[in-house]
């Protein structure tokens, strides 16, 4: 049993410390943020809206996504940016291209994303054609 603990804890660990958490206090400049090294480049921001009662919903493959930085936005500690974005339901995943809105993915009633890590990753690299010269 305490082995199976070790183990849960582990792999818990490695999810919470992997995954970057914003609220208000950050978001706007997490979503407007660019590296002073891509200049050229447009900035690709993935925001999933997330709520602790609904976690077992949440978006899993965001460890997957490639060309775009992730973030999760716990939906009780940023009430300005859910108004702001009109975030409903949890999860709700919202794309953004140099803090401009692009895509947005929302729950339905029954709570689930409609939307898959295909689906997600499509809408990032039409994203970053778009943004191209």
């Amino acid at each position: 049993m305490r082995t199976i603990c070790i183990i849960v804890i582990s792999l818990c660990s490695i999810i919470v410390h992997g995954q970057e958490f914003i609220d208000d206090s950050n978001f706007e400049e997490k979503i407007n943020g660019k590296s002073a090294f891509d200049d050229d480049k447009s900035s690709i921001i993935i925001v999933e809206f997330w709520a602790e009662f609904n976690k077992s919903n949440a978006f899993t493959d965001w460890n997957k996504i490639q060309g775009a930085q992730y973030y999760r936005c716990d939906v009780s500690k940023a009430p300005g940016a859910k108004k702001k974005y009109k975030v409903r339901m949890a999860p709700t995943v919202i794309i953004f291209v140099d803090g401009l809105k692009e895509s947005v993915f929302k729950a339905g009633l029954d709570l689930l994303l409609p939307a898959d890590l295909s689906e997600i990753q499509e809408a990032v690299d039409e994203a970053a054609k778009a943004g191209q010269f």
